[in-house]
C-alpha cells in the first residue's frame, strides 16, 4: 500500500469523532513517550501487544493511529487495514499536533490493547 492510499485526517477532523467516541484512537509511540502522555482512551499497540490487539480487536469499528509527528502511523495505518481493518486513518501531525492544538485532550495514564 502506497503512502497516497492511505487516508488522513487533522486533528481538528479527528477532534469530533472522538468526542463523540466514533473512532478508536491507536497510539504506536514507544511506551515511555505513551506514559508521558497520550489522546485519553487511546490504546497503546506496540510489538508486544500487537497479536492480541489484532485477535481482538473489532475490526468493523473506525479507528485513528497516531505516532509522534504523523510519519510512521501511515505505515501502522496501512499494515492494519492489511490485516482485515475496514476504517483506518492516519492522524496528520500525530500527537504533536494533537497535544499543541488540544493540550486540556491529552493524560497521562498506562492504558494499553490488553485492556480493552
Amino acid at each position: 500500500m502506497s503512502p497516497e492510499e492511505i487516508q488522513t485526517l487533522s486533528v481538528d477532523e479527528a477532534k469530533p469523532l472522538f468526542e463523540d467516541n466514533l473512532a478508536i484512537f491507536i497510539d504506536v509511540r514507544d511506551p515511555h513517550s505513551f506514559r508521558a502522555g497520550h489522546i485519553p482512551g487511546a490504546k497503546h499497540v506496540n510489538d508486544h501487544n500487537l497479536d492480541a490487539f489484532l485477535e481482538n480487536a473489532d475490526k468493523s469499528k473506525a479507528y485513528i493511529v497516531y505516532c509522534y509527528h504523523g510519519y510512521s502511523s501511515q505505515g501502522g495505518t496501512a499494515y492494519f487495514l492489511e490485516n482485515g481493518f475496514q476504517d483506518v486513518k492516519s492522524l496528520d501531525g500525530g500527537f504533536s499536533a494533537w497535544q499543541q492544538k488540544f493540550p486540556m485532550l491529552t493524560q497521562a495514564k498506562i492504558e494499553s490493547a490488553d485492556s480493552q
